[in-house]
């Protein structure tokens, strides 16, 4: 519960009127928790952290419904990226596999807000943990997370 109290704690010093939704059913991934939520796959904001070849890494933040194209995020910031292994994730994040905020990080890593998110009023993305969902717009994502809109979703 430690990673959803800083989680928290990152919300009231932003001054914001958001809380985070706690549910008994683990909502891991976008399906899960799409259907704990009832909502559709894509609301569900997936934060995927990426390593690049000279171990910089970055965040993309994208709807649950879209596969991201490693190309155009290569050619964005410049260097072949992968996915971050677990181990990976834990150590710059702060955050497991699965309750990974896109903001309230261990490691300050640059932020980018797929466009793909713009498709809904509300987005819920992981707010600590494989049992929270936090209910945000795209604009204050990009506020609280200082986040780059992008678009990195492969067609």
């Amino acid at each position: 519960m430690q990673s959803v109290e800083r989680v928290k704690t990152y919300l009231e010093e932003k001054n914001t009127h958001l809380s985070i939704m706690v549910l008994e059913e683990k909502i891991s991934t976008a399906p899960l928790a799409a259907q704990a939520l009832g909502t559709e796959v894509g609301q569900i904001a997936k934060s995927i952290l990426f390593k690049t070849k000279h171990n910089n890494f970055l965040m993309v933040v994208s709807a649950g419904d879209v596969r991201l194209n490693t190309k155009a995020i290569k050619e964005a910031v410049g260097e072949k990226v992968r996915m971050a292994n677990a181990e990976e994730v834990l150590e710059v994040t702060g955050f497991n596999v699965g309750g990974v905020c896109p903001f309230a990080l261990c490691c300050q890593v640059p932020i980018y807000l797929d466009e793909s998110l713009k498709r809904y009023d509300i987005v819920y993305a992981a707010a600590g943990n494989e049992h929270t969902a936090l209910p945000i717009s795209f604009e204050e994502l990009k506020r609280i997370t200082n986040g780059q809109p992008c678009s990195f979703s492969a067609l």
